[in-house]
């Protein structure tokens, strides 16, 4: 039975992201929402967090650790701190925080997450958002990990797939609670005029990296276009838009809108404004939080089968599947849903209907539940013994 002392009392909860606080992200984006969800709700959050520039940080409750390097993770580049200096901040940021619980995110990562686990004892719960095979920076840091796992008090998949990765490469299991959202905003959010044409398609991410799947999209395009003349498509997000216009026909480059980067709100109006959102990712996803936020907009979904999004959208039932990867069955699904108003807004209207479960109100409060559950232990987070000899690990190699 659930111990119910944490949804009584006031706590001091230290949250560590493993990425940086400064570039876009999912996991930065779940962490920030649920500290301020928590802070809202009278807890004392601070988040410790990579910070490439600390004069532009708009949120008080973050505690830059240090400016962030790049490395390859995952299919994509993931910005982290590691080593001596960042763990000389955390042991910092642990000491003075007095804090009853830390809630470390993708603590199997090189990453302060890491550093975290490994230099405090106590409560401590960790939430894995990844699905991926083992990486190779993985492999260098393989005889930490299962000591590591195994101080957590308490694990948090985000998804059935990512909690399926956990299992196979760490070989520990976890309750799985989803990413939260702010259902109100997006359903309550107002479509933009000069967003609103017909037969408009919307697409969100980093569309540099191939896996976010627009060259697929785009691939799919000229057989759109030859059944839907007037098919727009707009895309949000970093990267370079004339690189991508290269390698387009010229005659299809005015079907594209680049609007780069957009803010939460305008994120918000531009999946009311579209007539579909399409979701062509090719993998590394184990999640998918854009999915959400386009059926809180009561918007219909077009999405790759990949394992991430089959069982996000209940096998179809809440949005259209295409095979992955598949130009020719994206054009075919696009033009079908554009040319029946009727189907498509039927199936905008069944996913809204499933998005209520993600909203922070239930996502929140399943998490404060699992953080309940670790500190049925007693006692409150501090240092290891160890950690004062942490610093020996980055030198051992030199012995």
């Amino acid at each position: 039975m659930i111990n119910n002392s944490a949804k009584n009392s006031v706590l001091r909860i230290g949250m560590v992201s493993p990425y940086g606080w400064d570039t876009p992200g999912g996991v930065q984006a779940h962490i920030r929402d649920l500290a301020k969800y928590y802070i809202d709700q009278g807890h004392y959050v601070s988040v410790l967090a990579p910070v490439s520039n600390e004069t532009l940080l708009m949120d008080d409750f973050v505690v830059p650790a240090g400016r962030p390097i790049s490395i390859p993770y995952n299919g994509a580049v993931a910005r982290v701190l590691f080593g001596p200096v960042a763990a000389s901040r955390v042991r910092q940021w642990i000491s003075q925080g007095n804090f009853d619980l830390l809630h470390l995110h993708e603590p199997a990562i090189p990453s302060l997450s890491l550093l975290a686990c490994w230099l405090a004892e106590g409560p401590m719960v960790g939430t894995f958002h990844a699905a991926a095979p083992r990486q190779k920076v993985a492999f260098a840091i393989s005889p930490l990990l299962e000591p590591v796992i195994e101080k957590l008090s308490a694990r948090i998949a985000v998804s059935e797939v990512a909690r399926e990765t956990l299992k196979i490469h760490l070989e520990t299991d976890a309750v799985v609670i989803p990413n939260g959202i702010d259902v109100n905003l997006f359903r309550k959010a107002l479509p933009k005029d000069e967003w609103q044409d017909s037969n408009t398609i919307g697409f969100i991410g980093r569309f540099e990296e191939p896996r976010k799947g627009l060259q697929i999209l785009l691939d799919a395009l000229p057989i759109i276009t030859r059944f839907i003349p007037d098919a727009k498509i707009l895309i949000a997000g970093p990267g370079d838009s004339a690189e991508t216009l290269k390698s387009l026909n010229a005659q299809l480059r005015n079907k594209l809108v680049f609007l780069g980067r957009v803010s939460e709100a305008d994120k918000a109006s531009l999946l009311k404004s579209v007539d579909l959102y399409v979701a062509p990712n090719t993998g590394g996803e184990s999640f998918g939080i854009i999915l959400t936020e386009a059926l809180a907009s009561e918007t219909a979904i077009v999405a790759s089968d990949i394992p991430a999004f089959r069982h996000l959208l209940n096998g179809g039932e809440y949005g259209a599947l295409f095979e992955s990867e598949s130009s020719t069955e994206l054009a075919k699904i696009i033009i079908d849903l554009l040319r029946d108003d009727s189907k498509r807004k039927n199936l905008a209207n069944i996913g809204f209907q499933s998005a209520e479960r993600f909203d922070w109100s239930q996502v929140a409060e399943q998490i404060m539940d699992v953080y309940s559950m670790a500190l049925t232990g007693g006692g409150k987070v501090g240092l290891t013994s160890e950690s004062r000899s942490w610093n020996r690990f980055f030198t051992r190699d030199n012995d």
